[in-house]
């Protein structure tokens, strides 16, 4: 059967998924497929490490769990705010903590390229579909311009499927941003630094600092990177 055929029948398996297990059964004929190392389904509004489906090692996902890489992991934090997909040479990997988490993935076998695609949920959910391929700079150049947009309709296939099987998603809190919170989190997603975001709403760094943690406890966001996100996936503020 030609590839294309092979990628149409592997869309059809995904919608006719009837839970988590069978899309990740799925996931391990598209790897085969593509001949990549992983492919992996996730939500990245969760704490407790890889809640989704993936053709991942268990003892990588264990490690990851362990380890709370979330809190670091340069996917996470880059797709964020990303509409488009991500390649992972473009995310940025020179902190410490981000450096040890890449020797720590390298060496489970997760390959040394890295595709994502950000997709959300009519619910202010918000999950990343990658793909991860052991190759050099020039091939895996020639695999993404090849694939693209069958992954991100993949990624899409995906997220529409598991959203049917995931009930334990928590709904926003219905208590809306405050008009100060909603401007605090405006100004920093518009780049601003904290101390220009304090001056130009004429408050202190504290009380900005208050604003910010009330939106995040609002948003149910791990961070404020993240309560910036939920913030523009939801059209409260401006992206």
């Amino acid at each position: 059967m030609p590839r294309r055929q092979k990628l149409n029948a592997i869309l059809e398996m995904i919608e006719s998924s009837a839970n988590l297990e069978e899309i990740g059964a799925v996931m391990t004929q598209l790897r085969n497929l593509l001949e990549v190392d992983h492919v992996f389904y996730r939500w990245v509004d969760r704490s407790d490490g890889m809640s989704g489906c993936s053709t991942l090692p268990r003892a990588w996902q264990d490690r990851y769990s362990e380890m709370g890489y979330h809190r670091v992991d340069p996917v996470v934090i880059g797709c964020y705010k990303a509409v488009h997909p991500v390649d992972w040479r473009d995310l940025d990997w020179s902190s410490r903590l981000a450096a040890a988490y890449r020797r720590d993935a390298l060496a489970f076998g997760l390959g040394n390229q890295g595709f994502s695609v950000p997709v959300r949920g009519p619910s202010g959910q918000y999950a990343v579909f990658s793909i991860t391929k052991t190759c050099d700079d020039v091939s895996w150049d020639k695999f993404t311009r090849q694939y693209c947009r069958d992954l991100i309709l993949v990624a899409h296939y995906v997220n529409r499927r598991a959203l049917d099987f995931e009930v334990s998603f928590r709904a926003l809190p219905e208590q809306p941003l405050s008009m100060r919170e909603t401007e605090a989190l405006s100004l920093l997603a518009e780049g601003h630094s904290r101390a220009r975001a304090a001056e130009t709403l004429e408050i202190s760094e504290h009380t900005l600092r208050v604003y910010i943690e009330g939106a995040r406890g609002k948003l149910q966001a791990q961070n404020t990177t993240h309560a910036v996100a939920r913030a523009i996936s939801m059209g409260l503020i401006a992206g």
